[in-house]
């Protein structure tokens, strides 16, 4: 008996096509004629997209930044049809490639569905995704000029701003601007203006942790809904950094100069980061002081940057081996003690010479110019300076030495970026108050340790420029290259989505 292999072959039953059995006894061709899987999902639908700020809409009501065939937009894509997609199973989507400027997103989308008696059919189907431009809710705040929900007051009772222009690199390097809708600067302070009091609190956070500062918080009403009992409410953060600058004179309560290890009430503010870092120019003796001690004991400044004149040194004499009293506290190591005679510039043709104690004989050589603040010819009115032995004030506090401004602007190749921001009743003091802080900068290593520094292509050092005066310089290994977004053309990369 021979043994015949079985082939199973049937006829559609609608065209008559051989094909293999299956419970709906149709070819696929039939089948599909019959039954469409992909009927109730819609072929086309609308996409909101908001051109100020490039987001889309998702439903019901939050907005998403998504880039051109991204799998965040594919996602977003596939919930604008996920309601009628339930009977079916979903097998694959991708994108279709359509002009960036069409308002078109076409979607290819592979869907299976169970059919007549069990039959699983298959489709594949394109949907059209039209973009309607539509303004987000945060985007109309700001064109109604109602746009903001908090704002932070960050205020300094101080004539110079070198505090402000730390901070404002602090934040330049942590981005915290970017949240911030609007940032307006005015006399004694800048304000930041959000959007949510989540972005306001983290502004605060970060300053509390920077720069040593007080806060005070209130809010005011600006509408209730008694039907759903919500509130809305626009916060403002008053921040209050301490009125003590870098190159500062100060004087210390007696009370405070003990509790910081038996030093002298006159000293000298080096520098301003999260604490106020002070020095005693007759010992070295250095203190850091923080936000809530300063506000316990608070101390004021005896000048200002105008107030110091410049000087000429006569004679200088280094100490050594100097001797501290019990209960002192830590001495600098990168400063070193000394004796000078100084002589007013001013006073070249009199015989009138000061003698004082400085910090600053590691840099001081006889014929240095240095600026300090004269107390012998000066009327100060301070607490605590009035009531000490006017035998402890000294004659002359030196605060700096002084180089030649010009030859060290035109030999700075690096540059600092700086925030957009609105200003109104700016003093025409800033650009010298800027180049000093620049100055600071290159003197003070630890300080631009906090600072991104970018270099400056458009300054060429030349023959001239070379020449070493002992000005302090940043090196090219602190330098950052900054960075440019062009298109292959060269031109300035173009939006997204246009008319």
């Amino acid at each position: 008996i021979g043994k015949f292999k079985k082939y199973t072959i049937c006829l559609c039953c609608t065209c008559g096509v051989p094909i293999p059995p299956n419970p709906a006894n149709m070819c696929v061709a039939c089948l599909r004629t019959q039954v469409d899987i992909s009927e109730g999902i819609p072929k086309q639908v609308t996409v909101h997209f908001c051109k100020q700020c490039e987001r889309y809409l998702q439903p019901p009501a939050s907005w998403v930044q998504c880039a051109l065939e991204s799998r965040e937009l594919l996602a977003l894509c596939l919930k604008k049809i996920k309601s009628s997609m339930t009977k079916v199973r979903l097998i694959d989507a991708g994108f279709l490639w359509t002009e960036p400027h069409s308002k078109r997103i076409k979607m290819k989308v592979t869907i299976q569905k169970e059919v007549m008696n069990g039959a699983i059919l298959q489709q594949v189907f394109v949907v059209e995704f039209v973009i309607q431009y539509q303004m987000c809710d945060d985007c109309h705040r700001v064109e109604a000029k109602d746009f903001w929900k908090a704002v932070v007051q960050v205020r300094q009772k101080t004539v110079h701003k070198k505090t402000f222009y730390y901070l404002e690199q602090l934040i330049l390097k942590h981005k915290l601007h970017q949240n911030a809708l609007n940032i307006k600067e005015i006399h004694d302070g800048i304000d930041f203006y959000y959007g949510s009091k989540q972005h306001a609190q983290k502004m605060v956070d970060f300053l509390q942790c920077t720069v040593p500062c007080r806060s005070k918080t209130s809010q005011r009403l600006i509408s209730h809904d008694i039907h759903s009992n919500t509130y809305n409410y626009k916060s403002t953060f008053s921040m209050e950094i301490v009125p003590v600058c870098k190159d500062n004179v100060v004087c210390l309560s007696p009370r405070l100069a003990q509790s910081l290890g038996n030093m002298g009430q006159v000293c000298v503010c080096v520098r301003v980061t999260s604490t106020i870092h002070l020095i005693d120019p007759n010992t070295l003796q250095i203190a850091e002081v923080d936000g809530n001690t300063y506000w316990r004991n608070p101390f004021n400044s005896l000048c200002n940057p105008r107030q110091l004149e410049e000087f000429i040194v006569m004679d200088t004499d280094v100490i050594r081996d100097q001797k501290l009293g019990a209960g002192a506290g830590m001495r600098s190591n990168k400063h070193t003690l000394a004796e000078v005679w100084v002589q007013k510039t001013s006073e070249m043709n009199t015989s009138q010479q000061y003698h004082c104690r400085t910090f600053l004989g590691h840099l001081l050589n006889i014929g240095d110019l240095v600026l300090g603040f004269d107390f012998a010819n000066s009327n100060v009115n301070d607490e605590y300076l009035n009531k000490m032995n006017p035998h402890h004030v000294p004659d002359v506090v030196l605060i700096k030495k002084s180089y030649d401004r010009n030859r060290r602007a035109k030999r700075r190749n690096w540059k600092l970026q700086e925030m957009d921001k609105d200003r109104e009743g700016m003093d025409t003091d800033d650009e010298r108050q800027y180049q000093d802080f620049l100055e600071d900068l290159e003197e003070d290593e630890a300080l631009r340790k906090n600072v991104n520094i970018y270099r400056d292509a458009s300054k060429i050092p030349v023959e001239s420029d070379t020449d070493d005066d002992g000005a302090p310089r940043i090196s090219l290994v602190e330098m950052l290259e900054e960075l440019s977004l062009t298109d292959a053309t060269g031109e300035e990369g173009a939006d997204m989505m246009t008319d």
